[in-house]
């Protein structure tokens, strides 16, 4: 068997891609609960309760989002390209996703009124989230094969979906059957759950899955990190033009990505202020969690047969008309419709997006190039919910701020036509060379 160069045995390779996979089920909790389904619905009621239009509330959601993504922007690819000097990937995974936790905690303590703190408190957890998957995410190259990566890039968004279903689904049930006047106290208390859960299933992570080696550069030696990571991230900017299909891939991803994390950001938000029902809003995101574990695993075999560029290509295809649709929605089986079509392509679209950058990526700077890719994914998705946030203001309305997103999918697309992936592989496989790793 082609083992990566982290392994002795097969046994220890199949625990290390259960643990990564592991940490997909653990933060995806964050996503479902936190991000996309409980806490929206919450903070539209708790601002509006504080004397906030529905408008307003969705807009300061939008903001809030930018806020949390901007910090992520900033500090990613300086924390990656130290990390790849110095070594310890799973260190910063893990200060960061102990800062998601208690971010997610802290949301226990926000009550009607509390609009700002629960911004303050979802973006010191967002910010633990997504800083913790740069570092996970750069793990994927180092301990998958070249014909294993869709397969287990798939997988690992497939057991989100399930893990993330099923930690909703228990909370759902304990805001719906909560007695009376307690449904304030179970939706709390479901932003705890989401912290132990979190917590508890990225144990398999730290146990099974190794540290990367590392190539330190002697001429970074003894400098202090923070100089040493704004150094070797300048000069990876530098020489930007040697990793040409990466770039490319990386301006495709910034922009297409951006429709689709603020559709996910803002469309439970905007369900609520066009006057969707929370059972049909927080209904449906559970629908999309299940629905799309058989849909993220088949975008990976789909990629075996047309391609991993094609099938991005698809789940791009079904964005605009998810966009085109949400435009125009008004009843509560149009929200339960467009749910199902983004089950369909939200986790295979971005697995294979994660897939296709890792093939791009020396491995002896993942770390630092998937700090690039939260920048390309971080700094791009300051727009979306930015552009959502100001048409949202300017005509008291989102329904523009929706069909606004068209336009990312369709650039998106156009660039990564741009792309020839197999000299970009060729580029990073020189890199690898000349860094002293050996091929796997």
């Amino acid at each position: 068997m082609n083992l990566p160069a982290l392994f002795r045995t097969a046994a220890e390779k199949k625990k290390a891609i259960f643990g990564w996979v592991m940490y997909d089920w653990a933060n995806s909790a964050f996503a479902t609960t936190v991000m996309a389904a409980i806490l929206p619905v919450y903070y539209h009621k708790i601002a509006t309760g504080g004397g906030l239009t529905g408008t307003k509330a969705t807009a300061y959601w939008a903001y809030t989002a930018f806020i949390a993504l901007f910090i992520v922007a900033v500090l990613s690819p300086i924390l990656g390209a130290i990390a790849d000097q110095r070594g310890g990937k799973k260190r910063f995974l893990t200060a960061f996703a102990l800062l998601g936790i208690f971010g997610t905690a802290l949301l226990y303590f926000v009550y009607t009124g509390d609009w700002l703190k629960a911004s303050l408190f979802y973006i010191l957890a967002n910010v633990g989230f997504a800083g913790a998957n740069v570092f996970y995410d750069s793990l994927l190259p180092h301990i998958t094969t070249e014909d294993e990566v869709d397969l287990v890039s798939t997988w690992g968004y497939a057991a989100g979906y399930l893990g993330g279903g099923l930690l909703l689904a228990v909370n759902l049930a304990m805001i719906m059957l909560a007695p009376e006047g307690q449904a304030g106290l179970m939706t709390r208390l479901s932003f705890l759950t989401v912290a132990v859960w979190w917590f508890l299933f990225t144990i398999p992570l730290w146990k099974w899955v190794p540290e990367p080696p590392h190539v330190a550069r002697p001429e970074l030696a003894g400098m202090n990190p923070v100089v040493a990571g704004f150094r070797q991230l300048g000069e990876t900017f530098a020489h930007i033009r040697r990793y040409r299909e990466l770039f490319k891939f990386l301006i495709a991803f910034w922009l297409y990505n951006d429709g689709i994390s603020t559709i996910i950001k803002m469309a439970t938000i905007y369900g609520a202020e066009i006057g969707i029902g929370d059972t049909d809003l927080i209904g449906t995101l559970l629908m999309v969690q299940f629905v799309g574990i058989p849909f993220s695993i088949a975008f990976g075999y789909l990629a075996k047969r047309i391609g991993t560029k094609r099938g991005i290509y698809l789940a791009l295809l079904v964005y605009v008309l998810i966009s085109i649709g949400g435009y125009f929605m008004s009843q509560g089986w149009h929200f339960w419709l467009l749910g199902a079509a983004v089950a369909m392509v939200q986790g295979g679209s971005q697995a294979l997006s994660r897939s296709l950058f890792s093939r791009l990526t020396p491995r002896s700077k993942s770390s630092e190039f998937f700090g690039f890719f939260s920048v390309s994914a971080k700094f791009a998705g300051l727009m979306g919910p930015l552009l959502f946030g100001v048409l949202s203001d300017k005509f008291s309305n989102s329904r523009l701020s929706i069909l606004a997103l068209v336009v990312f999918f369709i650039a998106g697309a156009w660039m990564l036509s741009k792309v020839d992936v197999e000299k970009g592989i060729a580029a990073a496989q020189a890199d690898d060379l000349a860094a002293g790793w050996v091929s796997q």
